[in-house]
């Protein structure tokens, strides 16, 4: 009997271990514990903002969208050269910080791309008219400006045409429509499109980054700008039809440029000192066109032609309206600090520029 009892005990114990969470009630009954409630989320996550139509006073169809809060700080996003309207899309590595900061993002589409219907007619003019519509159509009157690369010339277009309703311009290794012609202008069409066809086929070869870009450290980054050129160049089965970006590119040949002197606003350039594509001789000539003093330019020594996403954390800040403060990394937390302070401590080796996220 004592043997019987300890192999009982034994297997007792055995069959407790494999139930886990069944307990022994006072009265010898087993009852079981249920799992606690999976949780559900009340509402969607974003996957980028939603593409809108909308029929203007001139007739034209302009594609754009609105993402943010409606009372934030409106922002009109102005992509590269051959982006679409989701091109805003590529920045959602910092929604977060974006979010915090009350921004309202607003991007409208340009001629041949993405959405966009191709009309050969068009110029840096009606794309301007097409923003102004959009933002009444909004209900926005004010509004702050950030200009990618290609998307330079576009911005200082709406500068010389609405220089009341721009609150700050922010240029981001940006093409200037002023000074000396690219040198890609002396090409003819069928030259220009020979020269982009292969490139914007795929868009692996229009989105690739140097080995040592920091993008490359953005998780999925690579593909959402792949999905973008894919979007650009195809969405509407234009199947990768070169002639609006030739079209586009052509534009970016015009003199003179704009006239962008009636702008009062701040001016923000951004620039990459390794930028081979919008060498530093153009942040010149973007101060040129504007009154002394009323540009801020800052330079980064980490970056090429992807100034505008290494630092995107730093503009998101100048867009805010806190230009007094610098984005850092210090003793593993990001912060916004004082400028002298954040310059004194990126002096001593005490912190990095940009959010801490660049150094994971």
């Amino acid at each position: 009997m004592p043997a019987l009892n300890r192999t009982t005990t034994t297997v007792g114990v055995a069959a407790l271990a494999l139930l886990g969470g069944i307990v022994i009630g006072g009265t010898g009954a087993v009852s079981a514990s249920p799992p606690a409630e999976p949780k559900v989320q009340n509402t969607f996550d974003s996957l980028g903002a939603d593409v809108r139509a909308a029929k203007l006073p001139s007739g034209r169809t302009a594609h754009y969208t609105d993402s943010g809060p409606a009372d934030g700080t409106p922002v009109l996003y102005i992509g590269g050269t051959g982006t679409s309207a989701r091109a805003v899309h590529m920045t959602d590595f910092l929604r977060t910080t974006r979010q915090n900061l009350g921004l309202r993002m607003i991007t409208v589409e340009r001629n041949g791309f993405g959405d966009t219907a191709y009309d050969p007619e068009l110029g840096r003019a009606d794309y301007a008219e097409d923003v102004l519509q959009v933002l009444d159509r909004l209900g926005v009157r004010e509004f702050k400006v950030i200009a990618i690369s290609g998307g330079g010339p576009y911005a200082a277009e709406i500068a010389s045409r609405a220089p009341e309703r721009i609150s700050a311009l922010h240029l981001a290794a940006a093409l200037p429509p002023f000074g000396a012609k690219p040198a890609y202008c002396a090409l003819s069409d069928e030259q220009l499109s020979a020269a982009v066809k292969d490139q914007i086929r795929d868009p692996r070869v229009w989105w690739a980054f140097p080995a040592d870009s920091p993008v490359r450290s953005i998780p999925g980054f690579a593909d959402t700008a792949y999905e973008e050129g894919a979007r650009t160049y195809n969405q509407r089965g234009q199947q990768a039809d070169p002639a609006p970006q030739v079209h586009e590119q052509r534009l970016y040949c015009e003199r003179p440029g704009p006239d962008a002197s009636k702008l009062t606003a701040p001016v923000f350039l951004y620039h990459g000192d390794k930028d081979t594509t919008v060498p530093a001789s153009t942040l010149a000539t973007w101060r040129e066109q504007f009154a002394p003093g009323q540009v801020r330019t800052r330079t980064y020594a980490d970056s090429g032609h992807d100034v505008q996403y290494r630092h995107w954390d730093q503009i998101l800040v100048d867009l805010a309206g806190r230009a007094d403060r610098t984005v850092v990394c210090r003793d593993e937390h990001t912060r916004a600090l004082p400028a002298r302070e954040a310059d004194a401590l990126v002096g001593k080796g005490k912190a990095t520029l940009g959010s801490c996220a660049w150094n994971g």
